[in-house]
Formats: C-alpha cells, structure tokens, sequence
C-alpha cells in the first residue's frame, strides 16, 4: 500500500486551537442590480478531524460561505483563519498554492476535465504542488483511485461513466495532495439514494481517518449524520445542531 508521509506544518491550528475559524466575516456584493449581503458576521469555529454539514435555504449564503472557507471568494471585512493561515491576507496567487496543499474541493458537477482519464484527473492536482516524484504521483493516483472503488476505471474518460462513478473520482482528485480539509458544495445533489449513501460512506471513512468535512447539503437527513450542523438563514448562522 502506497504510504504518504504526512506535510509539515500544513494541519497548524489558529491561536484558539481550531482548524477553521472564521471571525466575524462580511461578504457584499455590488452589482447593477444593488448591493446584496450574501454573509454577515459569520463567526465558524471548526475542529480538526469534524464532519460538519451546512443547511440553509437557496440564497442563504451556504455557497458564499464555502468559498470563503477555499479562498475562491474574499470576504469583505474579518478574518478567515484556515490550517494557522490567516486566508484573508494572501495575495491571488499565495492562495492558489495554499489551497493545493491545504483544501479538497468536491463541487455538485463534478468539474472532471473531459479529455483526461479518471486517473489523469487525479494527478493533475499534483502538478501544481510537486511534493512526489513522477512516478510516486501515479502509484498515489492509483491508491486513491483504489480507496473510492475506482482502480478498474482508470483509463476511463468521465463522458464513460455514471454520476457516481465521476464524483467518486472527484473525491479521489479532491484528496491528491492529501490535504487536511475537505469542503463538498452538495456533492450528492445529482446522485440517487444509493449513490448517494455510498459516496456518503467515503466520507465517513475520511473523517474515520482524520480528515475535516464541511458538506453544504440541502438533504435535511444527510445533514444529521454529520457530528455537526450549522445552519444559515439570510447570511447569518442562526442555529447549530450536535448530533450524537
């Protein structure tokens, strides 16, 4: 089995021992249309190796909040603490290193490059950070690839396989550099119920293993398998659930 030394320094904490923590942070939007506040005075403290599913309303703020949590998005005003980095302060392209080492993104469209195969969607997020050796990546790839179910459909492009099958390998690409966070923006929003609990299960064996999941979900069921929910109604966290 393929053994991945563990990154140095990339699971820090922030000065009150969270692995996300989000202080007070403000998202306007200006457009023609006026000036919408899609987040506000969002304070999110998450522990290191917690599953936390995010509910809310269609225009909530759930998206916003995920991509302020990768650093897609910039916040307006606060202080987004990922991993001991303060995200807020980075310039463009200071994040987009930091987010290959430090962030998983699983997205509902699976976003896999048509023209690469299942295993070459996966080595692509090792291109940029370089940590393996050419010839570790594609062992890794193909671990990985393993770890979802996936080995046998390697060479396969995504128009070939099912929704399933291409989410799984977005999982797989999501985990490539072995980061310490996973976000998933409803991830099994296009998937059957039988999909869907399989790539449910991935998830739990990710928190198993000491991973941390922020899943925006609109399944209400989904959501309470999660240790945590937060939910958000008009930019604002207004409740959160502990689930045994």
């Amino acid at each position: 089995m393929f053994k991945r030394k563990r990154k140095e320094g990339i699971s820090s904490l922030s000065s009150n021992g969270h692995l996300v923590d989000l202080r007070q942070v403000v998202k306007i939007y200006e457009s023609a249309a006026g000036r919408f506040v899609a987040l506000k005075n969002v304070d999110l403290q998450v522990r290191a190796g917690e599953f936390v599913s995010i509910v809310g309303k269609s225009g909530s703020g759930k998206s916003t909040l995920i991509n302020i949590l990768t650093g897609i998005d910039r916040p307006t005003s606060g202080e987004v603490w990922i991993s001991g980095t303060g995200v807020h302060t980075l310039a463009e392209e200071q994040i987009a290193i930091w987010r290959g080492r430090t962030i998983g993104v699983i997205f509902q469209f699976f976003q896999l490059l048509p023209t690469l195969t299942a295993v070459e969607n996966v080595l692509l997020p090792m291109d940029f950070t370089a940590t393996l050796s050419r010839s570790e990546r594609v062992e890794y790839a193909r671990h990985l690839l393993e770890q979802v179910g996936m080995a046998d459909l390697a060479h396969e492009l995504p128009s070939s396989l099912s929704g399933g099958q291409q989410q799984s390998i977005a999982i797989a690409r999501a985990l490539a550099n072995d980061p310490p966070i996973i976000t998933a923006d409803e991830p099994t929003g296009n998937l059957d119920s039988k999909t869907t609990e399989l790539v449910f299960q991935l998830f739990q064996d990710l928190v198993d293993s000491g991973k941390t999941i922020l899943m925006v979900t609109h399944d209400d069921d989904l959501a309470a398998r999660a240790q945590r929910t937060v939910v958000l109604a008009d930019g604002e966290i207004v409740e959160e659930r502990t689930h045994i």
